[in-house]
């Protein structure tokens, strides 16, 4: 299993140049894993997020943090509730 999670982080680190995103991947597995990746390098699990706290974490990595955010959601890795008011860790 350590063989399987360390070939996924090289696959993810290979996703970035100088700290940067270079590309989102279109496939759903290697997106899924960058989102994991980003989800564990940036949010705690029992801790409340604004919008604005999720936008500057992603930024660091992507312009683009509306879509990274918007996926992340979609996929269950941030949570928020129905009026939107924050975001939280999700599974």
């Amino acid at each position: 299993m350590s063989d399987n999670r360390s070939s996924s982080s090289q696959g993810v680190a290979a996703l970035f140049s100088h700290g940067r995103l270079t590309t989102i991947p279109r496939k759903t597995a290697r997106r899924e894993q960058l989102l994991v990746h980003l989800a564990d390098t940036f949010f705690e699990r029992d801790r409340d997020y604004g919008e604005r706290e999720v936008n500057d974490a992603l930024l660091t990595v992507h312009e683009d943090c509306a879509a990274m955010r918007r996926d992340l959601v979609d996929t269950g890795l941030l949570v928020r509730p129905r009026d939107g008011s924050s975001y939280r860790r999700g599974r």
